[in-house]
């Protein structure tokens, strides 16, 4: 298999195969040092583009080097990626044709910054964030809505409230004027 990187519609450039690739083929290996969260967010700190991948341990960043970080994200991925023992790796999730952009679902999890996906697929999210984060924040922004309008009242409601203080106050004038 041959793989080049040229310029891609998706964002500046990507990778591409010049030959067929078959559905399940394992492609190309996530390289790059290995570091940690804190050491990934001193060094790009403001970077509006970095190559990282968080592994599954929670605790390693790959600073991505070599053609697997250049494959750019699609809502309408050809590859995904595996983590095999410490080891990631991109395989074709479907025959990819010769000449086709590799491409896989970034699915990013972390609202660190904001990431507009601009892949044109006819499913695109509108961002590289995956579909659960999204739903999760939706979620979240949906609770805090509901809690914000539990706390707001409707104008009977507020009409039903005026009432109440107005008999409330009432209420202790006499008790004042005994005492």
């Amino acid at each position: 298999m041959a793989l080049v990187i040229r310029p891609s519609r998706i964002h500046s450039v990507g990778v591409y195969t010049s030959t067929p690739i078959g559905k399940g083929a394992r492609i190309v290996e996530y390289v790059g040092p290995r570091i940690t969260q804190e050491e990934a967010d001193r060094r790009y700190e403001g970077c509006e583009r970095t190559y990282l991948y968080g592994l599954n341990d929670g605790k390693t960043i790959i600073d991505g080097e070599g053609l697997g970080a250049y494959l750019n994200h699609s809502c309408e991925p050809n590859c995904e990626v595996d983590e095999i023992k410490g080891r990631v790796w991109i395989f074709a999730m479907r025959d990819i044709a010769a000449g086709e952009e590799l491409v896989w679902d970034y699915s990013l999890y972390d609202d660190d910054d904001p990431a507009p996906c601009h892949c044109g697929a006819t499913n695109c999210r509108g961002t590289m964030y995956s579909a659960e984060w999204m739903e999760k924040l939706r979620l979240h922004e949906r609770a805090k809505l509901i809690e914000k309008q539990a706390g707001a009242r409707t104008p009977v409601q507020r009409k039903h409230a005026r009432k109440t203080k107005h008999r409330e106050g009432r209420r202790r004038h006499p008790a004042r004027a005994e005492g």
